[in-house]
């Protein structure tokens, strides 16, 4: 059996300025580059509050997390976001300890 990898990321709370979704988008679509050990990323827009997303990032493990997440270029992109936000989003990091994905999500 081959060793399992400790999948590591964050949820974040983003409450968005009302017309910024697609710039936000823009900006997010930028971070593709120079992230060694990701594995996915998810946003979600809420139902009760079509400004607020919750942005799911992960990654093969917290070492490569930490490293995404304390670059220059992913400082300089958060910068960019926070011009973006109404409020200062609410960060929660963590092990993944369960996943089940099935299939892609489509556009």
């Amino acid at each position: 059996m081959g060793e399992e990898v400790a999948l590591y990321g964050t949820i974040a709370k983003m409450k968005l300025k009302p017309g910024a979704e697609e710039k936000i988008m823009q900006v997010m679509e930028g971070s593709t580059a120079h992230r060694e050990g990701h594995v996915a990323t998810y946003v979600f827009k809420s139902d009760a509050d079509p400004n607020v997303h919750f942005v799911t990032t992960i990654f093969e493990s917290k070492g490569a997390y930490k490293k995404f997440a304390d670059s220059t270029d992913q400082t300089k992109r958060f910068h960019q976001m926070q011009e973006l936000l109404a409020a200062e989003p609410e960060w929660h990091d963590g092990e993944v300890i369960h996943h089940d994905t099935k299939v892609a999500a489509a556009h």
